[in-house]
């Protein structure tokens, strides 16, 4: 029997004053006349076990932000892209005016039940990373396959999907679909994306005989020929690397990025049927992919588009690191509006505006031609030519705070 059961059978079975009761089992006098306040009020109910919980939490989350972040986890879900705390973090920071941490998101969507835990999962922590350094210096390429739908409703014709991705920003440069993928498609592709983004540096792709028919046989090989990419390559010095055979996880961006299409293209309410459907469907993936899909993979969560455009691209023998007097340079703007770079010795102070204090920032630095660009949404924030005698470059503009674009609408100043 507990002690509270006790002390009140002591006070109306045997008539004992609270005094005595508080003196024979030990316990505070107050107590015992808030207990049996307590059973006057609940009865039975004042022998169970009362939540500890506060009546108030002053900094628990807002139910708005609760409620924004399970919209978003449903409305990215329903799309077939990414809902992971990383991208709803984004989205709520570029596009909501709200900021939560990740463990503060990812509390939400477990308490709710949206998060399914999979403790079998090989942690990031064991990959061995690595990305070029410059846009162009290497490009990715596989391809994959999908099933179109009957009119009916039934699994249809197989379709193969081939990508071009930029290994330094994961941007798709290329999504195109046939019904089986050639050695002349894919070299056809390589030219036409060549043409419209420049020449890379180098290629990585696996052993498949649409890149490379070195494991050919009696089929192929250094004595019987090259395919037409290989010879493409060949020609401009481009540098043609492929994976070991069975070890996909050397091409693992374009094998992520192929995953992550197709997740898109599944959930997609209505299912392609043609080649031309299929198509639509990709250059609309490709656009929200590159454009607008924030990318954990990427520094500060920018797009492959921003980090795409952000430095100067490689070309055909330059994917290997220059003696130049090129630079890239990561800062954040401070408060009071500046950021610095040293150049001969001498430490400068380039002025971009305080309404900016607090952004990450990506300097592109040529001799004395310096952008400074927007680490997170690629936009460029100032482009000026440093005058080595100057401490100060200030803006130019009139004291005050400057206009800052809102993406969500109309400019606000």
């Amino acid at each position: 029997m507990s002690k509270a059961r006790l002390v009140i059978t002591a006070l109306l079975i045997e008539n004992l004053t609270p005094g005595e009761v508080a003196a024979r089992y030990g316990v505070h006098r107050s107590w015992v006349y808030r207990l049996k306040a307590r059973y006057d009020d609940v009865g039975e109910a004042a022998f169970e076990p009362r939540s500890r919980r506060p009546h108030s939490v002053p900094t628990a989350t807002a139910q708005e932000s609760v409620e924004l972040v399970l919209t978003l986890r449903k409305e990215l879900s329903e799309q077939g892209l990414d809902a992971g705390a990383d991208t709803i973090d984004w989205h709520l920071r570029h596009h909501h005016a709200t900021a939560l941490s990740r463990a503060t998101i990812n509390r939400i969507l477990i308490r709710h039940g949206t998060v399914t835990r999979d403790p079998s999962k090989r942690p990031k922590s064991s990959y061995i990373r690595f990305e070029a350094e410059q846009p162009n210096e290497t490009w990715q390429s596989d391809f994959t396959h999908y099933r179109l739908t009957r009119s009916d409703g039934t699994p249809g014709k197989d379709a193969e999907i081939l990508t071009w991705l930029d290994d330094h920003s994961r941007y798709a440069l290329h999504i195109s679909v046939q019904h089986r993928v050639t050695a002349a498609f894919v070299h056809a592709a390589f030219v036409e994306t060549a043409r419209e983004h420049g020449f890379p540096a180098s290629t990585l792709t696996d052993n498949g005989m649409v890149y490379t028919v070195r494991f050919a046989g009696g089929r192929g090989g250094e004595n019987t020929g090259r395919t037409k990419l290989e010879h493409e390559l060949r020609s401009r010095g481009i540098v043609q690397k492929n994976s070991r055979p069975n070890h996909p996880t050397t091409c693992g961006k374009v094998e992520r990025f192929q995953q992550t299409m197709k997740k898109w293209l599944r959930g997609q309410p209505v299912q392609p049927t043609t080649l031309a459907e299929l198509q639509t469907l990709l250059d609309a993936f490709r656009e929200e992919y590159n454009q607008r899909r924030p990318h954990r993979s990427l520094e500060h969560r920018s797009t492959p588009a921003a980090a795409y455009a952000a430095r100067p691209k490689a070309s055909p023998g330059t994917d290997r690191k220059r003696d130049t007097h090129d630079r890239v340079r990561t800062d954040k703007i401070a408060s009071s509006g500046a950021v610095t770079l040293r150049h001969n010795g001498r430490l400068h102070h380039i002025g971009v505006g305080r309404t900016y204090a607090g952004t990450y920032v990506r300097m592109l630095v040529q001799d004395l031609d310096i952008t400074i660009i927007d680490a997170a949404t690629g936009e460029i924030l100032r482009e000026l030519v440093l005058d080595p005698t100057k401490n100060y470059h200030g803006t130019g503009r009139p004291p005050g705070p400057a206009p800052k674009k809102n993406h969500n609408g109309p400019t606000k100043s």
